[in-house]
């Protein structure tokens, strides 16, 4: 029986696997998805293998942790699965509550009927973490990440949240761990430099990094993952397929980079690692999982899907391994650094 690594968080006793379900598909990202789909999906991954599952409240304004936590209830799973969720924004009434404005702003389809607000406050982070608590209807949090704290979300705004972390925030933080109430703490966000300016200053767990790390984006390599794997922190993965085009390749429908149109680099460069896939027999989104999860300071891949389909299609990727002469290749053209990590270590494990 194939089965997936378990890896551990940092310092903390966390232990996920090495591939995990996040469920922004399954908040309303593009499309509803209804209750029973969302569980259908919960219980295809659960089958597979997975036993870490991300939301977040901003993730259709509560929807997700609302049908995660039911999920988890009904399928009685809740005991063999690490949850995560996060704070940093607080869900108020929408018909009270001004829309955010945002560079990654989301037309969610169907969401429970709230807006969020920033507030890194010790107030925001404990008000946040009880308000998820219910949402899930649990009674404890394995994961804790501080969501979208960075400059690439908040701009120039940045630095006044980071001063309420400083001031109250860190100071939540350490009294939900050091309390049981959570098991491990972090941040999740779509960048890699306020993960290393917050692992300075404070002791985390671990850090939700979003498309900074893929075939296609080497940038921590320089330095950043080094520093993280100095201090413990754990990467969990995400936007491994830089929101489509190393799932779909350069032939899908509507592809996208970072959920913007494709530029020509990019494009020219999927279509060489492409050439290089057919020369291996290998297929571009299992070479994507499977390249982020080679790196040491990777604990787990977060994949997504809004069906079951889309989650088997996933997890049939993930159970792919690329031969050496490929990873070989990819260097040799110029497509990957002579240095990135492409030994042998890989998500599964033998049983």
């Amino acid at each position: 029986m194939t089965g997936y690594q378990l890896r551990k968080l940092g310092k903390s006793g966390v232990n996920v696997t090495s591939v995990s379900l996040g469920t922004v598909p399954l908040a309303g990202f593009k499309t509803k998805v209804d209750y029973a789909e969302f569980e259908r999906v919960i219980e295809a991954a659960y089958e597979g293998g997975i036993r870490y599952f991300d939301a977040a409240p901003m993730y259709g304004f509560g929807k997700a942790e609302y049908y995660l936590g039911h999920a988890m209830r009904e399928l009685d799973i809740r005991g063999d699965v690490v949850i995560s969720t996060k704070v940093g924004r607080v869900l108020k009434p929408a018909s009270r509550t001004n829309r955010l404005n945002t560079v990654y702003g989301i037309e969610w389809v169907d969401p429970l009927p709230f807006r969020d607000t920033y507030d890194y406050t010790y107030d925001g982070i404990m008000r946040s973490f009880e308000d998820s608590q219910f949402r899930l209807g649990l009674d404890y949090i394995d994961v804790l990440l501080v969501h979208d704290l960075g400059h690439s979300w908040h701009g120039d705004q940045n630095s006044i949240y980071l001063e309420q972390m400083r001031k109250s925030g860190y100071r939540a933080l350490d009294e939900l761990r050091s309390s049981g109430a959570v098991s491990a703490v972090g941040l999740g966000v779509n960048e890699t430099d306020s993960v290393i300016e917050v692992a300075r200053e404070f002791e985390i767990d671990c850090a939700l990094i979003a498309g900074r790390y893929t075939l296609l984006n080497h940038a921590p390599l320089d330095a950043a993952f080094d520093e993280l794997q100095k201090r413990s922190v754990s990467v969990l993965a995400a936007g491994v397929f830089n929101s489509g085009i190393l799932a779909t390749g350069t032939k899908g429908q509507a592809i996208t980079y970072d959920y913007q149109s494709v530029p020509r680099e990019i494009f020219d460069k999927v279509a060489a690692i492409e050439a290089v896939c057919r020369e291996h027999d290998v297929l571009l989104a299992a070479a994507a999982i499977e390249f982020v999860s080679k790196h040491p300071a990777v604990a787990t891949v977060v994949l997504g899907g809004q069906n079951v389909a889309e989650i088997k299609q996933n997890l049939a990727s993930a159970n792919r391994c690329a031969p050496a002469a490929f990873w070989e290749d990819l260097k040799r053209y110029g497509l990957l650094p002579d240095h990135a990590p492409t030994g042998a270590s890989n998500t599964l494990v033998q049983e």
